[in-house]
């Protein structure tokens, strides 16, 4: 395939302009020119003004924007399915950390985040914001791996240097000039793979390592990813922690990590009253995770009110205190956590489908730039499904693609692009 031209492609095509419905174009066209963003896309191919463009016809199949997950621990991929009856804490100190502390090791990180990249890749998920571990070679590591397949990513080096393991603790000039060798060779402002600064959460940082993190986001003008209110018990260690902050986002506020420059926070379960306020003045980005939420026993974010208010929300998988990569999945755990609050709290509509798809696809998509959506203007990150042994006759193109997300799974995906390229499985 010609990338360095203007292409079409033909399919059912479906996306979420708006989050309360979606777009259908039943046997249309998707204009996508050769910078891999979307021209136009129409029910007509004569108004695409298409030219000598190549047409690619997908025939019956589906056409959809691909999965972005705003939130997973790669390091933990080995570990998914297993503590699931344990808290945060306890989880941590047991199981996550040990896990991590194996990447220090070259050769350990190159099979597992090989194997991680894949299955990503295998789940259609194209864009993804991780934490890697306190190790620099492992995490520029992971970050080739991502360049290698062509998936777009925010990686992340750990900070952490209290309430960890010896082994996973590291200086403010050791974590620092980590950071500065990564954003030498990776921060190019457009770049698929970027750096991002991850402090893991406030009980793991000391002031002076949360103040030197807020530092090198703004000097770097570098995003910020961590976890914000996912368990009672962490809520309190952070009030003992930090007494002088009215809440824990404003712990992280003070330290120039809520919001200065793009920011995501997962989980916010228990996010209220202040905390909400001071996320929708600064603009941070939620990232529901429900299955570790349902996991560890956090509990049930209101993802509802969030929207209500008008936070930003995306979806995550959260591996592994989530079980499950698929972003497809999440979407329908985070719409049965809503039944559930649904009936706990009835003036709150549940989730629909076009809300949850809009969380993993352009809401979450609006992290990365302008992805996530088929409006001319977007990089082309897409899936091509074909759901044929689904049994979809008879089904309109809307009720195939809601069969999919509750019944499908990778073999469905017949083609993935990241910004208008197909991408094949990484080795």
């Amino acid at each position: 395939m010609n990338y360095n031209m203007k292409k079409v492609y033909k399919a059912h095509i479906l996306f979420t302009k708006e989050v309360s419905r979606f777009e259908v174009l039943e046997n249309g066209y998707l204009a996508v020119g050769p910078d891999g963003r979307v021209v136009g896309v129409s029910s007509d191919l004569a108004s695409l003004d298409s030219g000598d463009a190549e047409v690619v016809d997908f025939g019956d199949c589906l056409l959809i924007p691909a999965m972005n997950d705003l939130h997973v621990h790669a390091p933990q991929y080995r570990n998914q399915g297993i503590a699931m009856d344990l808290e945060l804490l306890p989880w941590l100190r047991n199981y996550t950390f040990p896990e991590e502390m194996k990447y220090a090791d070259r050769a350990y990180a190159e099979r597992m985040y090989r194997r991680f990249v894949r299955d990503l890749w295998r789940f259609g998920t194209m864009r993804a914001c991780v934490f890697a571990t306190i190790h620099t070679e492992s995490t520029r590591l992971l970050m080739n791996l991502f360049l290698e397949a062509g998936m777009g990513a925010f990686v992340g080096k750990v900070a952490m240097n209290r309430h960890c393991p010896k082994e996973l603790s590291e200086s403010l000039d050791e974590m620092t000039k980590g950071y500065e060798e990564l954003v030498a060779e990776f921060n190019e402002p457009e770049a698929l793979v970027r750096p991002i600064i991850t402090p893991r959460f406030i009980p793991s940082c000391s002031p002076n390592m949360l103040r030197s993190c807020g530092e090198l986001a703004a000097k770097y003008q570098l995003p910020v990813q961590s976890h914000l209110s996912e368990n009672k018990s962490e809520i309190a260690l952070v009030q003992s922690l930090e007494p002088e902050s009215s809440c824990y986002g404003d712990a992280y506020d003070q330290y120039g990590l809520f919001g200065q420059t793009p920011t995501v926070m997962a989980h916010c379960v228990w996010t209220d009253g202040e905390e909400l306020e001071l996320m929708k003045r600064r603009g941070v980005m939620v990232a529901h995770c429900p299955t570790s939420n349902f996991n560890l026993a956090s509990g049930m974010a209101p993802i509802r009110k969030f929207l209500n208010e008008g936070l930003h929300v995306g979806l995550g998988s959260d591996i592994s205190g989530g079980h499950d990569l698929s972003i497809f999945r999440t979407m329908v755990y985070a719409i049965q956590v809503s039944k559930i609050l649904h009936q706990q709290n009835n003036e709150r509509a549940f989730l629909s489908l076009s809300e949850a798809f809009w969380m993993a696809t352009k809401s979450a998509g609006s992290f990365f730039g302008r992805v996530g959506s088929f409006e001319p203007g977007y990089e082309f990150d897409a899936l091509v499904i074909d759901d044929r042994d689904l049994n979809h006759d008879n089904y309109s193109p809307l009720e195939r693609l809601e069969r999919f997300i509750y019944l499908g799974d990778d073999r469905q995906i017949a083609h993935r692009f990241c910004r208008g390229k197909i991408i094949t499985e990484p080795k």
